[in-house]
């Protein structure tokens, strides 16, 4: 299936041109990757060349590789047969699907195992994959990199827990600066002898020495991994949080403590089904927590924050030309899907210029994602009229999108919400509008008042469509209009432009030239 996108959208200043159709972006259409860890071995096919990746196909075994790695020296004997079984499946759907083939890494398991060379010969003989393993420094470069695709710009310090293994890395300026490894992964903790207090004694004494080596970390703290995200769960049932995306999930440290405590004093089966953890990850959050609780301890971050793209993510930003890499993953993703999904494609661009006007004081955050809900604004328009405004609030959520808190997603959603419908009280998603404070609700109300309004007035992706200028003091709302887009002015633009008017709590005013 070829999804790429013909566009003729032009240059928007610093956000610059679309990269999608790019000769070097093209040719990233569709990677897949394969990771070979010490707990699961996972299969993701990237498809587009959005820089967020979507995921065309995502599959993962829990096959315990190293599952008692540290008293035999060796792989996990089922693990390896339900590895190999994987791999084979693996290989065959990437044949069926044209892929140039599989870039295929293992982590701590196949490295340290006696009998790692000999799984991975065995991979390429029934397989014809080439199995690359990578040492623990360039398992946190890659991780880092993962977590750079979701975050450009972020600052702080990485923590990859594996099966076998964590890694720490800290990045910066879109650099991935020093990285360590530690055994510290849970398959590792849960061989030790003597019980959680040998083991707390244990990472206490590794964490002191990674911290010797890392240095002072006081930025944010990136929790990459399956035992992070399902510690993330677990946190989420307990605060009762409204939105179940784990991407760009915060916690403080005091809520993590908060929540080993709820942990160690529940039910495991009750919260696991509850959160919905597989067994056997769940089996392993009493390891993970321990390592948590010193991690935090240890380096005292100012917050937590959980990315849901690690290695795999990694070796897709690895294959990204720079250019591609810069680009801010919202607004090329929001590009991408008005190109292929949009009644208008480039029609977003002309509405951005349009509603600005009302948001002169906005921070460049708040542009951003202004300009986001713009591309985004009519994208889901196949959907039945009656639950546009839904499906819109919904899709834009719960996408899997970089660089966007929660909070941002909720502002987006909540404007396009009101791009298809004045009123938003009386449907499923109101806990989440509480992630939002009422001013910043009022101003997504604006914006998708504004866009509503100005849907109105299109008749073609570069067509002058007037001009809305606003006097906050004076409280008007004036619209000066084209007199060949007058016809297009009708009871209902003028409905919509009143509504707009009683948002901003501004008289509106109306002036045709031409």
């Amino acid at each position: 299936m070829d999804q790429t996108v013909e566009t003729e959208i032009p240059d928007w200043g610093p956000f610059g041109k679309p990269l999608f159709d790019d000769p070097e972006a093209r040719a990233l259409s569709r990677v897949g990757v394969v990771d070979v860890g010490s707990n699961s071995v996972r299969m993701v096919i990237f498809d587009g060349a959005a820089r967020s990746p979507a995921y065309f196909y995502n599959e993962k075994v829990m096959c315990e590789l190293g599952a008692g790695l540290s008293d035999t020296g060796r792989l996990n004997p089922v693990g390896r047969k339900r590895a190999l079984s994987a791999l084979s499946r693996f290989a065959r759907l990437a044949d069926d699907l044209g892929l140039p083939g599989l870039h295929v890494v293992a982590t701590a398991a196949v490295r340290e195992a006696e009998d790692g060379p000999d799984f991975c010969a065995e991979v390429q003989a029934e397989t014809g994959l080439t199995v690359s393993v990578i040492n623990g420094a360039e398992e946190a470069r890659l991780s880092a990199q993962g977590v750079l695709l979701g975050w450009p710009g972020a600052y702080g310090l990485i923590c990859d827990i594996g099966g076998s293994s964590m890694e720490l890395a800290e990045i910066g300026d879109g650099e991935v600066g020093r990285r360590v490894t530690s055994a510290l992964g849970p398959l590792k903790l849960r061989d030790i002898k003597g019980g959680r207090r040998a083991r707390k004694a244990h990472i206490k004494t590794t964490m002191e020495s990674l911290r010797d080596k890392m240095g002072p970390q006081r930025d944010r703290l990136f929790l990459v991994g399956g035992s992070w995200r399902a510690f993330a769960r677990l946190d989420m049932l307990r605060r009762g949080y409204p939105l179940n995306v784990l991407h760009e999930y915060r916690m403080t440290t005091t809520q993590v403590r908060e929540t080993i405590k709820f942990i160690e004093s529940g039910d495991p089966e009750k919260l696991r089904s509850a959160a919905g953890v597989s067994s056997s990850r769940m089996a392993l959050i009493p390891y993970a927590m321990d390592v948590l609780a010193r991690l935090i301890r240890t380096f005292k971050p100012k917050d937590i924050a959980i990315s849901s793209y690690g290695i795999r993510e990694g070796l897709l930003y690895e294959q990204m030309p720079q250019n591609l890499r810069d680009r801010d993953p919202l607004i090329e993703a929001s590009r991408f899907s008005e190109a292929k999904d949009a009644r208008l494609p480039g029609f977003g661009k002309l509405l951005f210029e349009f509603v600005m006007p009302i948001f002169k004081s906005a921070t460049p955050a708040r542009v951003r994602l202004i300009k986001a809900a713009c591309l985004l604004h009519d994208v889901s328009w196949r959907a039945h009229p009656d639950y546009r405004a839904e499906v819109c609030f919904d899709n834009v959520t719960r996408a899997n999108l970089g660089g966007l808190k929660h909070s941002e997603r909720v502002f987006i959603g909540l404007a396009l919400q009101h791009r298809y419908r004045n009123k938003r009280e009386g449907n499923r998603f109101a806990p989440l509008y509480e992630l939002l404070d009422e001013k910043e609700q009022k101003q997504a109300e604006i914006l998708g008042k504004a866009m509503r309004f100005g849907a109105m007035l299109w008749m073609k992706s570069d067509a002058k469509m007037g001009t809305l200028k606003f006097y906050p003091k004076k409280r008007q709302l004036e619209l000066i209009l084209p007199k060949a887009a007058s016809p297009l002015f009708s009871e209902v633009a003028v409905s919509r432009l009143n509504s707009l008017g009683n948002a901003l709590k501004s008289e509106t005013r109306v002036i045709v030239k031409g």
